[in-house]
């Protein structure tokens, strides 16, 4: 048996691929800008907690990385990230400054990126296309930004700030609180994504 015959499986086109099967670089850049408009306006879906508030950033960055696919989506979370550093009022709370390097929740936004490459190197995959398996893949890139933002927001209150938070309080003020809502928010991705499948397949049928 050849090594091929091990191969992880081919990417697959993705939503938008499906939607402009003959999309040149320009419109790769177009897609890149309104995935980032996307999160960006759903960053402003904000639940305020005390520590890192809860958004619908995260929704977004599911939808993003399925529909675009894993280099575009990743690269559209780059730019969404690069945005807000540069001023742009695109953070929770229209906010964006370079100063939200030393906020206690950026690194989840520097794990929304890998989560985007994540949510679409699934899609590539094809696991966007059930919900049941969808729901899988969202929730595995759900859990992402909290490998990194987890450890990030801890060195910012415990070393930077000295609020001597222990492993118990950090749980409970970076995670505990965004498991449910980061459930239904996967949730809601893997209706709507493969949703818009059936009506790509259902117009694909009619011409």
């Amino acid at each position: 048996m050849t090594a091929s015959a091990h191969a992880v499986p081919a990417r697959r086109p993705v939503l938008v691929d499906a939607i402009l099967p003959r999309a040149g670089a320009m419109t790769d850049v177009a897609l890149v800008l309104a995935g980032a408009a996307l999160v960006a306006l759903l960053a402003q879906v904000t639940i305020p907690l005390p520590i890192v508030p809860i958004t619908g950033q995260t929704l977004g960055v599911l939808v993003v990385g399925a529909a675009l696919g894993a280099r575009r989506g990743a690269a559209a979370l780059t730019t969404y990230m690069l945005a807000g550093l540069a001023g742009l009022p695109v953070f929770a709370g229209f906010t964006g400054t370079i100063a939200a390097v030393a906020t206690p929740s950026f690194g989840f936004i520097l794990g929304f990126i890998p989560a985007a490459f994540l949510a679409g190197w699934f899609a590539e995959r094809t696991w966007d296309r059930r919900p049941w398996l969808a729901m899988v893949g969202f929730v595995a890139a759900s859990i992402v930004p909290f490998l990194v933002g987890v450890p990030y927001m801890a060195y910012i209150l415990n070393v930077v700030m000295g609020a001597g938070y222990d492993l118990g309080g950090i749980i409970a003020v970076g995670v505990t609180p965004f498991i449910a809502g980061g459930l239904v928010k996967a949730a809601i991705a893997a209706i709507v994504i493969p949703a818009a499948w059936r009506s790509v397949r259902a117009l694909d049928s009619r011409r």
